[in-house]
């Protein structure tokens, strides 16, 4: 095998996670087994993403591939680059800061309302994260251990 062009393209996570769920798929309809190392990275690749907090781990899962074009497209207005379009997609951030960690010179380039306003499409398009009732609280300790 011979690469042509070498980065002429990027994938999303779940670009990877659909076309490793497919192949599993179909390799399992066959009744055949891909090379051994095949499997194991299919195996810990599906693993990561399905782990939470990852965006992929709920079940359904709450966008797939054809949100792709409908998030570049609200995100149009907004002058956002492709790689952060990308990273937008794999990171799902549901928050101001996680936002700030994706999108270069985010105060800069965006007020408060935009950058809310971008935080509200990508919910909208890519759904959100379940709320974690609050009695699943983490307990604070003391020095000595105890609750």
């Amino acid at each position: 095998m011979k690469i042509l062009d070498a980065q002429d393209a990027v994938l999303t996570n779940v670009e990877v996670y659909t076309f490793l769920s497919n192949q599993a798929k179909q390799y399992h309809d066959q009744k055949r087994k891909g090379p051994a190392n095949l499997e194991t990275v299919r195996k810990e690749v599906l693993q990561y993403f399905e782990s939470p907090p990852a965006p992929l781990s709920q079940k359904p899962l709450p966008f797939d591939t054809t949100a792709i074009p409908e998030l570049i497209k609200k995100l149009r207005g907004y002058d956002i680059s492709k790689g952060e379009c990308i990273m937008i997609l794999n990171i799902r951030p549901s928050n101001i800061p996680v936002l700030n960690t994706v999108i270069e010179d985010m105060e800069v380039r965006f007020n408060g309302d935009q950058q809310q306003e971008i935080l509200d499409i990508i919910a909208e398009v890519l759904g959100q994260f379940p709320q974690e009732p609050e009695g699943d609280a983490v307990m604070e300790t003391t020095e000595d251990g105890q609750p």
